[in-house]
């Protein structure tokens, strides 16, 4: 019998069991993220730069949490006590090498055991996606705000593995939140995974969508320009109540027009010719900013009637020009908007293989999930995403987290955003825009663009635990006064019994509740005597702002020629004062600056 350092025999059964000492050494063990003094970071020489700004990363990260600085290197010379960052020879030579090549441009891989860490994914982002994957999930890193990284120490023990993990995330080509704090601080977007906003070589640049504004938004207001075109050929415009209409992003085409396909194919080829990068990316060819004003010529109407869709008419006309872009860039993409009239897929027209749907929703109801079967609005959207899903290759999503009549308001939509984005990655969209407010200070923006970042990322990230970290977090002992003020407005709206979306709406349907702007107020007074420091009040007065919006609806909606009580005016007064004296701090007073003035008049 072969010699064996190890040995557990049964005659009775025939087994023969035997295990190495080689074997043994080898048997997958843990790693003591306390302990990894001595260790080094391996980038290899061949890295690209956002390998290089990964490592880097990690190494200022990890050093906040352990107090050490690990030293970056491209060479090994011993076989243990190395985190590798990025594919290359040193890290596929190592005891936890391994290949990327059947990875995509952001799959990542975690291996932990036995003294090492790799950390590689696909180009150009899986890496440094990877190292904030492990920085998150294995040090417990949160990018709360751009101004708060929660960074905990490591302690005297943090075990973890061994570990051999693949990530694949669901929406790929691109993950857009439109809120400020994500466009104007590309480190805090890129740690938050936003893959459209910045093509810096660092961040791995962007995906070939950029930004849903310029790739699958409004086009034809600059392919087909009314002040060009308006005069000339008012045929090229659509046809709405008898009249030719020339509004200028509001307006439609006329697409059975067959002289328009090769001024929007033109148009297209000088853009990919302005952008070369787009040549293998994508280009929008798609309606301008009108919701209902389609165009009712006969042609167009008899194509949509047709189709049983408004649609139809579109639809055709991006295939055509779709069809004349691949003849000279065949990698192209031409996006288009299912948006307000649009939004039904055609019966008979199915999108071209070059050809990208960005399905809107708009008229959705904000205050339910999209999948709830109790609401109508939200019921006649699910139909139109299945139809989609059913006939397009390339499907996406343009979504919404905002008030547009006024995001300074609370806005009880909290509780929808998961679910909501569970089901658009269910039926198969590859991406999602999330448009929001643009103002640092609009309601819960922080808070907001946390929470759907994180879902975004992995949409099975349980966001009940996500509202709770963030502020936990963020405001310390003073968040059991915020938590209960959001469940308060959210358990009253929700069970108001309504179906409404502010997006389109002149107001907000919903009245603003006397209780709810009480406890709003109550709840950051009570919040304001628990924080920490300064810090933590400078972040409440900011969250504040909406509540204190809130209480002054009063004044708000007062019309011309009316006037409040005594009783009333003295209350608003001070409220006003705080609210105008924060909106100047937070750099929104010109949002409210058309009502400043109405506002002080009426309570002096």
């Amino acid at each position: 019998m072969r010699h064996c350092s190890f040995m557990v025999s049964s005659l009775s059964m025939g087994i023969v069991i035997c295990v190495s000492r080689t074997a043994l050494a080898e048997a997958p063990r843990a790693v003591d993220l306390a302990h990894l003094k001595g260790w080094d970071i391996v980038v290899a020489a061949g890295a690209i730069a956002s390998e290089s700004y990964a490592a880097k990363e990690f190494q200022e990260l990890f050093g906040q949490a352990s107090g050490l600085e690990l030293p970056i290197v491209h060479k090994i010379d011993r076989p243990d006590r190395h985190v590798f960052i990025g594919s290359g020879k040193p890290m596929q030579s190592s005891r936890v090498g391994f290949g990327v090549d059947g990875l995509g441009p952001e799959d990542l891989r975690i291996i932990v055991r036995n003294q090492n860490i790799a950390i590689a994914g696909g180009r150009p982002r899986g890496t440094l996606y990877g190292v904030y994957t492990f920085l998150e999930d294995y040090l417990g890193v949160r990018f709360l705000t751009a101004d708060h990284t929660h960074v905990p120490r490591v302690g005297k023990q943090r075990g973890i593995g061994p570990i051999d993990r693949t990530y694949r995330p669901g929406f790929v080509n691109y993950r857009g939140v439109g809120y400020a704090p994500r466009y104007k601080n590309p480190v805090f977007a890129v740690r938050h995974r936003d893959n459209t906003l910045f093509n810096d070589p660092r961040f791995g640049k962007n995906t070939p969508f950029l930004s849903p504004y310029i790739n699958i938004g409004h086009s034809f207001y600059r392919q087909v320009p009314i002040d060009k075109y308006g005069k000339s050929h008012p045929e090229y415009f659509g046809l709405w109540d008898g009249k030719r209409t020339n509004g200028y992003v509001h307006t439609h085409l006329c697409l059975t027009n067959a002289d328009l396909v090769p001024i929007v194919t033109n148009a297209v080829i000088e853009e990919i010719k302005h952008f070369p990068w787009r040549a293998k990316g994508n280009v929008a060819v798609s309606q301008n900013d009108t919701i209902w004003q389609y165009c009712q010529c006969d042609k167009c109407s008899a194509i949509d009637k047709a189709e049983d869709s408004h649609m139809g008419a579109l639809l055709r006309f991006v295939n055509t020009v779709a069809d004349e872009v691949a003849k000279t860039y065949p990698d192209v993409h031409i996006g288009t908007l299912a948006y307000g009239f649009s939004r039904k897929p055609p019966k008979r027209t199915k999108p071209r293989h070059n050809v990208e749907i960005n399905l809107c929703s708009i008229e959705c109801c904000q205050l339910h999930a999209l999948t709830d079967p109790h609401c109508p609005l939200n019921v006649a959207y699910m139909r139109d995403l299945k139809g989609w899903s059913l006939i397009c290759e390339h499907l996406y999503a343009w979504t919404y987290n905002i008030n547009f009549h006024d995001p300074l308001l609370p806005y009880p939509n909290l509780h929808t955003i998961a679910p909501n984005v569970r089901a658009l990655l269910a039926a198969g969209a590859k991406g999602v825009y999330m448009q929001c407010s643009d103002l640092f200070a609009a309601e819960m923006a922080d808070l907001r663009c946390y929470l759907i970042s994180s879902l975004l990322w992995d949409a099975t990230r349980d966001d009940k635990a996500l509202i709770r970290e963030f502020l936990d977090l963020h405001y310390g002992r003073a968040a059991p006064p915020i938590r209960r003020f959001v469940s308060l407005m959210h358990e009253h709206y929700r069970n108001a019994g309504v179906h409404q979306s502010s997006c389109i709406k002149a107001r907000w349907d919903l009245p603003v509740d006397d209780h709810i702007s009480e406890m709003g107020l109550k709840a950051f007074r009570d919040a304001m005597g628990l924080a920490d420091n300064e810090t933590v009040k400078a972040r409440l007065e900011k969250a504040s702002i909406s509540a204190y919006r809130a209480a002054l609806e009063p004044v708000w909606t007062l019309r011309k020629g009316e006037t409040l009580d005594a009783a009333t005016t003295a209350k608003l007064r001070p409220i006003a004062k705080e609210f105008f004296r924060l909106c100047d701090k937070w750099g929104i007073a010109h949002t409210i600056k058309p009502n400043r003035e109405r506002i002080q008049s009426a309570l002096n």
